[in-house]
């Protein structure tokens, strides 16, 4: 299963005690992966990541650089949340080490492993080729031996490379070994629709990560968000796949002092409440959530209408018991995700809906708002119709509220 620039690796760590295995994967894996890394493959995103480098550029940890208040909330972007769960997670478990490309002297495509490679040195944070399927399976091999890896993508676009490794050797092994053979590893990048990346660089794989068993998928929305669920999946013992977005990464949120604990997680396959409401449920995972609650906020205004919006936090588990109790309160349901509408995440909330009893409760279609069926254009006047916003979902609740 794993190949043989593995194995030596496997065989040092099983003779190491646990504050030398980071060493011996280092050592190991620069022999394994000795050609240097370049972005010359990913000149798609190369606009975007222009602009997450700008936007990163003299930015500086939330505890030093974010703006406190009386109640001892502060303000973050998704970067330094991401950012922190990282750092904080990697101080305290040396098992844990992040590798991918640009990670370590790039400070990360998108500079969420700023100053990693400075605290932690080069044996814990790893710069690989771009082999996808190669550092993925030395991820996955590493967690087999009782290391943590921090799997990076540049994309989820890209991890397509590494599906078998994903799929088959993290999600079945600790089944088919039995329960003998955990993998704890994280598998994190920018998913989604990004800024003018074309349509191989644009694709939300939360309903393919979400149909496999073994598999952990969680979708953050807010910094909050991403701190708590980064940080409950470098500490689950099973493969957690963390859908990020690369928009999302310089957005900022207010991060409650309970949040900024070292100690603070977030129960994965747990939904929020974003906001009450007794008229309709609006449920979305990501970069939705965001556009649920504007439109949540017009509808308010403008048609007197409470929306009770959830923010799905994770996809699998699925907290299908929060939907169900919420459809049962407002007797409507709208569903947001920007995949694509076949067989989607919201195809499987309706399904899961249509069979329990809170589908007595419907009085009304489920509406489904989802990217458009084909692959996304290039060009920005047409990207922009491709994707949900705000006021797609203003149409889709007064549909379901009988008012167009």
């Amino acid at each position: 299963m794993l190949s043989r620039c593995i194995r030596p690796i496997l065989t040092a760590q099983r003779a190491a005690p646990a504050a030398q295995r980071a060493a011996a994967l280092s050592s190991s894996s620069k022999a394994a992966l000795s050609r240097p890394s370049s972005s010359v493959r990913k000149t798609a995103l190369d606009a975007a990541r222009a602009s997450a480098v700008a936007s990163a550029q003299g930015s500086k940890r939330f505890a030093s650089s974010a703006e406190g208040s009386s109640d001892g909330s502060v303000e973050m972007t998704v970067r330094e949340a991401l950012n922190s769960a990282m750092e904080e997670e990697m101080t305290r478990d040396e098992t844990v080490f992040i590798l991918g490309e640009e990670v370590a002297q790039y400070n990360g495509a998108y500079k969420v492993t700023k100053g990693l490679l400075d605290k932690f040195g080069e044996k814990r944070v790893i710069d690989t080729p771009i082999t996808e399927a190669g550092f993925c399976g030395l991820a996955v091999g590493a967690a087999f031996a009782g290391l943590r890896p921090i799997c990076e993508f540049m994309t989820f676009n890209f991890a397509m490379q590494a599906i078998d490794q994903i799929v088959n050797s993290a999600g079945k092994t600790y089944y088919m070994s039995g329960g003998n053979v955990p993998c704890p590893v994280v598998f994190r990048g920018p998913n989604g629709a990004a800024a003018g990346v074309g349509a191989q660089h644009s694709q939300d794989y939360a309903a393919w990560y979400g149909q496999i068993p073994g598999l952990k998928v969680v979708s953050p929305w807010s910094a909050e968000d991403c701190r708590g669920l980064l940080k409950a999946a470098i500490r689950d013992p099973n493969p957690v796949v963390v859908l990020e977005n690369e928009i999302m990464y310089g957005q900022t949120f207010k991060v409650s002092k309970e949040a900024q604990s070292t100690d603070f997680l977030l129960p994965i396959g747990k939904a929020k409440i974003e906001r009450s409401g007794k008229d309709v449920t609006i449920v979305g995972h990501s970069r939705m959530v965001g556009f649920a609650l504007e439109a949540a906020e017009i509808l308010a205004k403008e048609d007197g209408v409470e929306c009770e919006v959830i923010n799905m936090r994770s996809i699998r588990p699925l907290d299908i018991d929060t939907i169900k109790e919420s459809v049962k309160k407002t007797n409507r349901l709208v569903t947001v995700e920007g995949g694509f509408p076949m067989f989607g995440v919201g195809s499987e909330i309706a399904a899961q809906i249509v069979e329990s009893e809170a589908f007595d409760a419907l009085d009304a279609p489920i509406e489904r708002v989802t990217g458009a069926d084909l692959p996304t254009p290039y060009a920005a006047s047409l990207e922009s119709l491709a994707f949900p916003d705000s006021s797609t979902i203003l149409k889709a609740v007064r549909r379901s509220l009988y008012r167009v």
